[in-house]
C-alpha cells in the first residue's frame, strides 16, 4: 500500500521489477466521508509490471488532502516508480498551490519531467503517462493527466471524464509541425513514429522533442450529488467505457472491492496489458 510520510518516501508492496497492490483507506475531510480502494494486476505481457499508483490521505498546511495517481509506464518501470515518489511532493513545494492550483500543477509536472529527463543515464529512455486527483478539504477536485490513463467522476448521476486522452491522432498536427510523423498501420493503435501510443508523457527522452509534457486540468466541486471517482490505465478503458465503469463500481459501497470487481471484469474481457484501478467514494 502506497503511503506516504510527510511527503518522503513511499512505500509499495513489489513483486519481481514492478509494483502490484492491492489495499483501501479512509478518512473525514470536513463533513465529507472518503473511502477509497485499489488494485494493481500485472498483464498478459512478456515485460515485468510497469504500473504504479498513489493513494493516500494527508494533511499538509492544515489543509486535508487526498491524493490518487496512476502511473503508467512504457520501456521500464523507472519512471512510473520516480513519478510514484516525486510528483505529488513536488506539487506541494510549488508557492502558488493553495492560490492558483492549476499553474502550480503545470509547473510542478513541467518540472518533474525536466527531472527525469535530467537523470536519464539512471532512469532509462522509457516514460510514463500519469492521472493524478487531489481532493482538498472534501470539496475541490483537481485532476491533471498526461497520457491515456483516465479519470472519471459520477455526479448528479452522470460520468464526467476529468481527464484527455492523448492520442497522436488527435495531436497530429502539433506531432507534424515538430518534424514527426503518426503512423496508422492495420490492426495497430495511432503512434508517435511508429513508436508510442500516446502523445503526451512523462521520459521519452529520444522522442521528447515531438512531445508534450503539459497537463490538462480540471477542477469540479465535490458536494452531495457526487458518488465516486475511478482512476485507472489503460488497460480498463481498453475495454470498458465510462458509463459501463461508473455502473460496475456504484454497485459496491466498499470502493476496493469495486475496484477487485472492475480489474477482474477487464480481464473477462480479454484485457492484455497492466490493469490498475482506484475507486474514490464520498459520502457528505
Amino acid at each position: 500500500m502506497a503511503r506516504f510520510c510527510c511527503f518522503g518516501a513511499v512505500r509499495s508492496e513489489f513483486t519481481g521489477h514492478g509494483s502490484t497492490a492491492s489495499g483501501k483507506g479512509k478518512g473525514c475531510q470536513g463533513q465529507v466521508k472518503v473511502c477509497y480502494g485499489y488494485n494493481l494486476v500485472r498483464g498478459m505481457t512478456n515485460h515485468p509490471m510497469e504500473d504504479y499508483h498513489v493513494a493516500d490521505l494527508v494533511d499538509v498546511k492544515g489543509n486535508e488532502l487526498g491524493l490518487f495517481a496512476i502511473f503508467d509506464g512504457h520501456l521500464g518501470d523507472t519512471v512510473p516508480a520516480y513519478l510514484q515518489k516525486n510528483l505529488f511532493s513536488n506539487i506541494m513545494k510549488e508557492e502558488e498551490f493553495w492560490t492558483h492550483t492549476d499553474r502550480a500543477i503545470t509547473k510542478a509536472y513541467e518540472k518533474t519531467d525536466q527531472a527525469i529527463l535530467s537523470h536519464t543515464p539512471d532512469l532509462g529512455q522509457g516514460g510514463s503517462t500519469a492521472v493524478t486527483a487531489i481532493l482538498v478539504n472534501g470539496r475541490k477536485l483537481w485532476v491533471a493527466n498526461v497520457g491515456d490513463s483516465r479519470a472519471v467522476l459520477l455526479k448528479g448521476g452522470e460520468p464526467i471524464q476529468m481527464s484527455v486522452d492523448h492520442d497522436p491522432n488527435v495531436e497530429r498536427s502539433v506531432i507534424e509541425n515538430r518534424g514527426g510523423f503518426v503512423s496508422n498501420m492495420p490492426g495497430d493503435v495511432p503512434r508517435v513514429c511508429g513508436q508510442l501510443a500516446v502523445s503526451r508523457a512523462f521520459g521519452d527522452r529520444n522522442l521528447k522533442s515531438l512531445l508534450r509534457s503539459e497537463p490538462d486540468i480540471k477542477v469540479e466541486d465535490i458536494d452531495h450529488t457526487a458518488e465516486l471517482l475511478v482512476l485507472a490505465s489503460d488497460g480498463l478503458w481498453k475495454v470498458m467505457n465510462n458509463q459501463e465503469v461508473v455502473d460496475l463500481a456504484k454497485r459496491y459501497k466498499d470502493p476496493y472491492a469495486a475496484a477487485r470487481q472492475l480489474t477482474a471484469e477487464a480481464l473477462k474481457r480479454q484485457s492484455k496489458d497492466d490493469i490498475s484501478c482506484i475507486v474514490v467514494r464520498f459520502k457528505a
